[in-house]
């Protein structure tokens, strides 16, 4: 069949509570993972064409022009094309509307999620939401061997709000947050996005939360049950307990690395609650990246002004992972 140019558009997305409950070093061991986040209309776009001769190129912060899919240095590209048997001629071009590392807000598993579904068009294939997730979940985790849990792939291939629980399985069920349209406005005219301007690896982090896994179980059931609390919450409408439970979340995340914060977090966390705010926490594994907060949105201008930090304006969306251009 004709090759035809694709594009997909994969959001990105910020949580709320229960983040580190993904890990499967937890979840598959006691069982009760429980993650609230929601994807934001911040995306990464995969483009992929046909090229005129056999070679592949690969353009992401640098460009790379190859004569054979082993000799690709991206590693979630080279594998993508394994996976899927994908061998020659083929562009692969990528743009972020982020920093692309180190943000927090899942960047490289939607990275790999917006491929996947880019590539699998570009072979005339549907992929479903759940093959999406389970895909880059493999590639990942078992192919890779990259640490971290499993929030982020399902977020960008099934997109909007949802409470994600973990068993023992190594997969989600991912259960959509109902709630009246206006307690969803008002939810987002209350959250406040800035960026710290502090890029971090999340590797370590999640390796260092690993080996303390069964010592802190209390704090990771906690945090499971803050995010059973969050939903309820928001399918009642009680939009401001969110700060509340975005704090509470927050304070036990801490204590489950030295790594997740550091002096100066903990100084702007505590600037932005004396200025109004009351919760947030580091977007992601910590160490760097966003910071969110939920305040009075009368608050937000003295916040970002009291901290020095530029407002991220976004607003949550509800479509995961989608081809939004087909070429002739």
């Amino acid at each position: 069949m004709t090759k035809r140019m694709i594009m997909s558009r994969t959001p990105l997305r910020i949580t709320f509570t229960g983040g580190g409950t993904d890990i499967p070093e937890y979840f598959m061991n006691y069982g009760n993972g429980a993650v609230v986040n929601a994807t934001i209309n911040r995306y990464i776009y995969i483009t992929v064409n046909e090229k005129f001769d056999r070679r592949i190129r690969v353009s992401y912060s640098t460009t790379e022009i190859v004569d054979s899919v082993d000799e690709i240095k991206h590693p979630v590209v080279r594998e993508a094309l394994k996976y899927l048997n994908i061998s020659e001629k083929i562009e692969i071009v990528s743009m972020s509307d982020i920093p692309s590392n180190g943000t927090g807000l899942g960047s490289s598993s939607t990275f790999t999620v917006g491929l996947l579904n880019a590539l699998h068009a570009y072979k005339g294939e549907f992929a479903s939401s759940s093959q999406l997730a389970k895909e880059a979940i493999h590639i990942e985790r078992n192919v890779l061997k990259e640490e971290g849990g499993l929030q982020d792939q399902y977020a960008a291939a099934f997109g909007g709000m949802n409470l994600m629980e973990f068993g023992k399985e190594p997969e989600a069920n991912v259960t959509p947050i109902i709630m009246p349209e206006d307690t969803m406005e008002q939810l987002q005219n209350h959250l406040l996005l800035l960026y710290t301007n502090m890029e971090r690896k999340s590797d370590h982090i999640h390796t260092d939360q690993k080996t303390r896994i069964s010592s802190l179980r209390e704090k990771y059931e906690k945090m499971s049950k803050l995010s059973h609390r969050l939903k309820e919450e928001m399918n009642r409408g009680n939009y401001m307990e969110i700060g509340g439970l975005l704090h509470e979340n927050w304070i036990e995340k801490k204590k489950l690395s030295n790594k997740i914060s550091m002096g100066e977090i903990d100084a702007l966390y505590e600037r932005a609650m004396e200025k109004g705010a009351t919760g947030g926490k580091l977007i992601g594994s910590g160490g760097g990246g966003f910071l969110m907060f939920f305040a009075d949105p009368k608050y937000h201008r003295s916040i970002s002004e009291s901290l020095g930090l530029p407002v991220t304006p976004f607003r949550i969306v509800n479509r995961g992972s989608g081809i939004i251009f087909v070429g002739d």
